[in-house]
């Protein structure tokens, strides 16, 4: 039986999600008995502090966030088992529970892109690696199709400061942005931050400004006005992974390990995104259409009947604006709403595929397989259970 401490922000549904897994982890091959320590003991009490109440408990191990103490080699040294979730940056003599990062920006690009945008926006931290990351896979998605970034970079203010609705060099920034613009946030807390301060500007979302966050933290997403649309993450198993991980270097040393990366799941739209940004009439229309109706068996004849062009003329401006053909267009979202529904339901993949209009179950499991690389119940598995069968 492991005597684990947790040196986590409970309040944090991230944080939660790696607890829920860490659990799990442990009822299938504990029980482990855990020390829940209040991030505020780290303030008060320091490394040292915690340190002597592991040695005096006689942890097996401690799981928790750290900000890149440098006393942290204290515990190194006493042979306690340490995994760290990472903040500032990466720990190099000890494992991190980390992130895709660069692949959780690249996601929020081409999702921008296929709704059309030509103006994108980063709000984030220069000095934090989570946020830095995921600015650079934003931003070098978005560099391959030709357009640029603009950055709002602060240092991190205290939790009582309410700066973001005040008028402040923030509120310069999102006045002079060209709109429409689709905004990515480093994570939902910053989100929210955007659709305040455009609420006291008079800025409209998403109109003028598209904002996504990361995380989907669904209270803080349902407090926003208007809802905010999020990148879910896999952290449920990364907390998993992090107890199996914590179990081999309690059995078998500290000296081999490796880092824990949470990789992101898929996008949740809420009403901050929920737009098509061209001027293009024509294509709104088709954009708008294929959105309401992609839980039918959709066409793109079906597309074509929506506007005035002949479907050449159709395809080449849709292809222009989107980046993608009509038929894969409606492919990806499809797969896109499928996936949604196989994580935020029960349905059998029959029943889902019946759901979405369409009549061979068997065709929507292929084509998943090709886009995911592994069969729907595997993913689901997957990402419900917070470890891979």
């Amino acid at each position: 039986m492991y005597k684990i401490i947790l040196l986590l922000d409970f309040a944090e549904e991230y944080s939660k999600s790696l607890m829920k897994g860490i659990n799990a982890y442990s009822k299938e091959h504990g029980p482990w008995v855990f020390c829940r320590m209040p991030l505020f003991h780290r303030e008060t009490v320091g490394i040292g502090g915690i340190l002597k109440w592991a040695l005096e408990w006689g942890a097996d191990g401690i799981i928790g966030q750290l900000y890149n103490d440098k006393e942290i080699q204290t515990i190194v040294e006493a042979g306690i088992p340490l995994i760290a979730q990472d903040f500032k940056e990466r720990f190099a003599e000890i494992p991190n529970i980390t992130g895709a990062y660069h692949v959780t920006g690249q996601l929020a690009a081409d999702y921008f892109l296929k709704k059309g945008f030509l103006n994108f926006a980063f709000y984030g931290f220069r000095d934090i690696v989570w946020s830095r990351e995921r600015a650079e896979g934003y931003e070098a998605r978005l560099k391959k199709s030709g357009h640029k970034v603009h950055y709002f970079e602060h240092k991190k203010a205290r939790s009582s400061e309410l700066w973001y609705y005040k008028p402040s060099s923030l509120s310069r920034w999102l006045k002079s942005l060209p709109k429409p613009i689709a905004l990515m946030s480093c994570d939902d807390n910053q989100g929210q931050h955007i659709t305040e301060a455009c609420r006291q500007l008079g800025i409209r979302i998403p109109e003028e400004v598209a904002v996504l966050g990361v995380d989907n933290d669904e209270m803080i997403c349902d407090l926003s006005d208007p809802p905010l649309s999020s990148i879910s993450l896999d952290a449920e198993k990364g907390g998993y992974e992090s107890a199996r991980l914590m179990d081999h270097m309690i059995r078998n040393g500290t000296k081999h390990f490796y880092d824990i990366v949470v990789e992101p799941v898929q996008i949740i739209t809420r009403h901050s995104t929920d737009i098509y940004a061209t001027h293009d009439d024509h294509i709104a229309s088709s954009l708008k259409y294929i959105h309401q109706n992609i839980d039918k068996n959709l066409h793109v004849d079906e597309v074509v009947k929506q506007v005035p062009l002949s479907r050449r003329a159709l395809e080449k401006r849709f292809f222009e604006i989107t980046g993608y053909p009509v038929y894969k267009y409606i492919f990806n979202l499809r797969i896109e709403k499928f996936t949604q529904k196989l994580l935020d339901t029960d349905m059998s993949v029959f029943e889902i595929a019946l759901d979405m209009g369409l009549a061979d179950s068997k065709n929507i499991a292929r084509q998943f397989r090709q886009v995911k690389g592994c069969s729907p119940s595997v993913y689901r598995n997957r990402y419900l259970t917070g470890k891979q069968k």
